[in-house]
């Protein structure tokens, strides 16, 4: 299966994930996701695939939901509660990287086959999760910002505060994310990878991250939808 078809599908699966997790579980469900998509992504950004003609790291759709949970909450549930996913998120990596350095601590048994791959897998593992949980929290904190600002601000011209539903989920995740691929790129990989790979990773990256903001939109009106249904 071609990486383009596997990028597709993972649009796909995971936006599903979130709307599901919200459908059964409601905010707590959006909470659980997204301690699940900053540890995740923060693994799989480790690798470096080529997809619809650009290099790019993987990773980028799991983050890119975590912008969803945040809007959809925003949304739904109120600022309060968006906060509250982007404190989660942070202290989720915090947590996971006491946990991951711990593991290289111990000293395997002979049989062991596991440790090598790990100590490859996780011996960078500190940086890129300190970068993320830096960035993670201002350009997270910047999308919930965002939101209602657009969001006041419609309102204010056009007096309906369910209009515009598009422009305040894709306005806030597009200036949110061209701020989180610039930051975290060069503070995760500087020295890891050249000059001329950075600046492919961020221009892919961003253009990944356009076309999942524009994908989510509809993931946010059916939210809405579930939870006016739920409120009738």
């Amino acid at each position: 299966m071609s990486n383009e078809l596997l990028l597709i599908l993972d649009v796909i699966v995971i936006y599903t994930c979130v709307v599901l997790f919200y459908r059964y579980f409601g905010k707590i469900g959006l909470y659980c996701f997204t301690v699940l998509a900053t540890i995740a992504a923060n693994i799989e950004v480790l690798i470096v695939v080529d997809a619809f003609g650009m290099e790019q790291t993987l990773g980028n759709i799991l983050f890119a939901s975590t912008f969803l949970v945040t809007d959809i909450l925003s949304e739904v549930e109120g600022k309060r509660a968006a906060n509250r996913a982007v404190i989660l998120g942070f202290l989720s990596s915090a947590v996971f990287i006491l946990i991951s350095q711990s593991w290289m601590l111990f000293t395997p048994n002979e049989n062991d086959w596991a440790a090598p791959a790990i100590r490859a897998v996780f011996s960078n593992t500190p940086r890129l999760m300190i970068s993320s949980m830096v960035v993670y929290a201002a350009v997270q904190t910047f999308d919930v910002f965002a939101y209602h600002a657009i969001w006041k601000r419609t309102t204010k011209w056009f007096g309906d505060s369910r209009r515009f539903l598009w422009l305040r989920n894709n306005g806030s995740t597009l200036l949110s994310q061209f701020f989180n691929t610039f930051l975290y790129t060069f503070a995760a990989f500087w020295g890891v990878y050249e000059t001329g790979t950075l600046w492919n990773i961020i221009f892919s990256s961003y253009v990944i991250f356009i076309v999942t903001s524009l994908l989510d939109t509809p993931a946010v009106y059916v939210a809405r939808s579930m939870a006016d249904k739920a409120a009738a």
